[in-house]
């Protein structure tokens, strides 16, 4: 049996019907054709599926769709502004931490969220945010360079 709900993600609203055992993450790619989603690992392991839920972090492979009516969802395509990269899609290139970019939108999600929460942080700290985040290129150095970066931008803003 579908449920309507309207979804709110990266600033607008979608009426949809979903399912009740409907996952966000396929929601927003199949649905939404939202495509910087990704499914990776589909159990919550990876990050891959990253994205954010009024500020926070979540896993859009094991979330309900339902579950986020009344929430502000932002997924990759929603940070930074037309013609515009954020400053950590900006320091990402820069900084030589996309390879394959299969992981990158969740990472940049995860660290959005973490730098929007720390604006200062250690490579510590930075480690400690991604660790739900895997890649399996890059090393992670370039990745937490490129973070420090950002967050060296996003001060300066």
């Amino acid at each position: 049996m579908s449920t309507p709900i309207q979804l709110d993600i990266n600033g607008k609203t979608y009426s949809l019907h979903v399912e009740s055992n409907e996952i966000l993450l396929n929601v927003i790619r199949d649905r939404l054709n939202l495509t910087g989603t990704k499914y990776g690992c589909g159990i919550g392991e990876c990050g891959s599926c990253t994205v954010l839920a009024d500020g926070r972090p979540i896993l859009s492979c094991q979330t309900l769709a339902v579950s986020m009516e009344g929430k502000k969802i932002v997924t990759i395509e929603g940070i930074g502004k037309p013609g515009a990269l954020h400053p950590l899609q900006e320091a990402f290139i820069e900084e030589g931490a996309i390879q394959c970019g299969f992981c990158t939108p969740g990472m940049i999600l995860a660290a959005k969220a973490f730098l929007d929460k720390n604006p200062d942080p250690s490579n510590e700290d930075i480690k400690n945010a991604l660790r739900g985040n895997f890649c399996r290129c890059t090393g992670y150095v370039n990745i937490i360079k490129a973070v420090r970066a950002a967050a060296r931008k996003m001060s300066d803003t």
